[in-house]
């Protein structure tokens, strides 16, 4: 019963890190039809910012519970700033290219970023370790949990639930939609769709910032941590199906679940587990679990 419960928990607790790394990149490609590899940097920004950041209030002294509104702030202007000199700086020149161009643009935007991080923060490791202890663990029976990756779960919920408020409920999310379903379309009708694009890379970046800040107390922040994760949060999407939250969720699920198995029964295939696991998915589906109907136009 207790193993049980520890590999579900730790499949929960794998896939909400998941989701909210995958949750941005999945919004882009859906508004934009881009796969931001540069995702992967924008993480690693959020992650230097959130520990450096955090680092230096817990060194002051000062209220300990104040350094989770530092860790996530840090990441969230960091991750705004970053995201929107990207767009308006490099992207929105090369809108209208093919799909591979944009690929190939952002790959070349990820390896400058992270020679840029390296510029900025050096290549010595970070480390906050103080917001994942502050919050102590909890005993189930034999099992004992951190509570902070407990909370992980809570802000993955919390994020999926937003987003689709947002996109259903809200009159900018319902104008989403129809530059998702149409971009030609919504631009005849007068919806500004590049406005739309900038909002929509900004609040993608955000994301990725804000996993790599929720990240930052669970292991140490090095260089190549946003080439690592973008991998991870490619085979996700691909799954779930490129531009659908949904997929996202469902996918980070699959392959949360599938990973905390193998760690637990045959932990030699962990590392092949996720890909495997994408393998089988695209063998049956090819553009993935909750991949929408293509367009054709005539």
């Amino acid at each position: 019963m207790f193993k049980l419960l520890a590999i579900v928990t730790d499949g929960l607790i794998y896939a909400s890190w998941l989701f909210i790394v995958a949750a941005g990149l999945t919004l882009v490609y859906g508004v934009m039809k881009i796969l931001n590899l540069a995702h992967g940097s924008f993480y690693a920004v959020g992650a230097y910012a959130a520990a450096s950041a955090a680092g230096v209030y817990f060194a002051a002294g000062y209220v300990p519970w104040g350094g989770y509104l530092v860790l996530l702030t840090a990441a969230l202007v960091a991750g705004a700033a970053v995201s929107l000199l990207v767009e308006r700086g490099v992207l929105r020149f090369m809108y209208g290219r093919d799909e591979v161009v944009m690929l190939l643009v952002t790959y070349a935007l990820l390896l400058m970023l992270e020679d840029l991080i390296k510029l900025v923060w050096g290549v010595n490791p970070y480390m906050v370790y103080q917001p994942y202890s502050l919050l102590g663990r909890l005993q189930v029976g034999e099992v004992s949990f951190a509570r902070y990756d407990l909370a992980l779960i809570g802000a993955a919920v919390a994020i999926a639930g937003l987003l689709a408020w947002a996109l259903k409920r809200t009159r900018p999310g319902r104008l989403l939609k129809a530059v998702i379903c149409d971009r030609e379309m919504a631009a005849a009708l007068g919806i500004d769709v590049s406005r739309t694009f900038v909002i929509t890379f900004v609040i993608g970046g955000v994301l990725a910032a804000l996993a790599g800040a929720l990240t930052a107390p669970l292991v140490s922040v090095v260089p190549g941590i946003g080439v690592e994760v973008i991998v991870i949060a490619f085979a996700v999407v691909v799954i779930g199906g490129l531009g659908s939250v949904a997929g996202a969720v469902v996918g980070a699920l699959i392959v949360g679940l599938s990973r905390a198995v193998a760690v637990h029964f045959f932990p030699e295939l962990e590392l092949f587990v996720i890909y495997g696991v994408m393998s089988a998915v695209l063998a049956l589906r090819p553009h993935g679990l909750f991949a929408g109907a293509a367009a054709r136009k005539i």
